[in-house]
């Protein structure tokens, strides 16, 4: 894994917008597995070159395949793994139902893609080569659209078996900690897979807080400690035989507009977060719920070898950060952490549902570019001010 040796690098959480053309065929597939695969396959080829070259355009450090041909982060796995059937309520969002205007508003951007069957048997692998396929397409797809050398890293993003678990609800396994530790021996495979194919996993995480506001808040704290340490256990798991510094990890709190108020402070759930195994942690730090979370690093000590990606660009809103704001986050978090430590990051994913926009493409790359430009500010200021 890449480290900041000489000035600040940067990154983003995963999914970028995709093309109306993937969306369309995504629907299609949906509709009629297997009827238009050519006709996807090919689009999302195109969307991967594309969205490739305008991280590399906007001077983004450690890049990915924007997550163009799944529908989500997480319901994709459903087209390869067998123990699900039915329907199950997803998970709740973060207090919309208190707040029936905005609940009206969100409705615009709910995503097309609604289909989350229950866990009603042994989960297993029913398509292990669809997973295969999945990621030899996002390689030779990245590999045809640039030079290696145009981007640090490449890192393509996997869920995290809690997650799975928040999303797909148990309906099969006498306990929880059974199905998350079941669906830890089996997404192994996948894992490993993106490892040895030249990828840095990125464990998507985002259980290990939104299952707070979304299912646990009335239990008390001390009982969803345990519930995410179970979680991390799981992940551990599932990652033993992979090096840590080939994988990193995003923790987030949702990718939704939304208030925001019930949001587990990082602080509470942050001694735990950090024994994943994974080298990064990546989680959101821009938003106006999270930003002055930067000031916890003073004190919480980061294990050695460990590094940190605070999202320094909001994900959910279309104002474009100022360069000198995203150099002033980061340097807020160098000083409490080391500019080693340190990797400039994004709240949360800008595509997350296939078919939701939240934020219009053209101000993503804004927004990517912003980054950049950012970064390369506060590496003037930090190496300058060590020499």
């Amino acid at each position: 894994m890449k480290r900041s040796t000489d000035r600040i690098l940067t990154t983003h959480t995963g999914s970028l917008p995709r093309t109306a053309k993937v969306v369309e065929l995504l629907l299609a597939e949906q509709a009629n597995p297997g009827k238009r695969k050519a006709e996807l396959n090919a689009a999302v080829r195109e969307a991967i070159a594309y969205v490739v070259g305008k991280q590399v355009e906007c001077g983004i450090d450690i890049i990915n395949d924007g997550e163009q041909g799944r529908t989500d982060y997480t319901v994709h796995v459903l087209d390869r793994l067998a123990g699900f059937e039915g329907e199950s309520s997803p998970p709740l969002g973060t207090g919309e139902p208190e707040f029936p205007e905005l609940a009206e508003i969100l409705k615009q951007f709910a995503s097309p893609f609604q289909h989350r069957p229950m866990c009603s048997s042994d989960v297993g692998w029913k398509d292990w080569p669809a997973a295969l396929a999945d990621i030899e397409l996002s390689k030779g797809a990245i590999a045809g659209a640039m030079n290696p050398n145009l981007a640090e890293e490449l890192f393509m993003t996997s869920p995290s078996p809690g997650q799975i678990a928040r999303y797909l609800k148990n309906k099969h396994y006498k306990t929880e900690e059974e199905y998350v530790f079941a669906l830890a021996d089996v997404m192994k495979r996948e894992y490993k897979a993106i490892v040895d194919a030249g990828f840095l996993l990125q464990l998507d995480c985002p259980d290990l807080a939104m299952l707070w506001h979304t299912t646990y808040r009335d239990q008390g704290l001390a009982n969803f400690r345990k519930i995410i340490a179970t979680n991390v256990a799981a992940l551990n798991h599932a990652v033993a035989d992979i090096p840590a510094d080939r994988m990193r990890m995003h923790v987030c709190w949702g990718s939704t507009m939304s208030p925001r108020h019930h949001d587990i402070p990082l602080i509470d759930i942050v001694d735990i977060v950090l024994t994943a195994k994974p080298t990064a942690v990546s989680f959101p730090a821009a938003n106006g719920r999270h930003e002055h979370e930067w000031k916890i690093w003073r004190d919480v000590k980061l294990p050695a070898g460990k590094v940190i990606i605070p999202g320094v660009i909001d994900s959910t809103v279309n104002t474009v950060e100022h360069p000198e704001l995203v150099a002033d986050r980061l340097m807020n978090f160098a000083s409490a952490v080391g500019r080693e430590n340190l990797i400039g990051g994004v709240d949360c994913g800008f595509g997350t549902f296939a078919g939701r926009v939240q934020v219009d493409t053209k101000i993503v790359w804004m927004k990517l570019q912003s980054l950049a430009e950012g970064a390369a500010l506060a590496s003037k200021h930090l190496w300058k001010k060590a020499a």
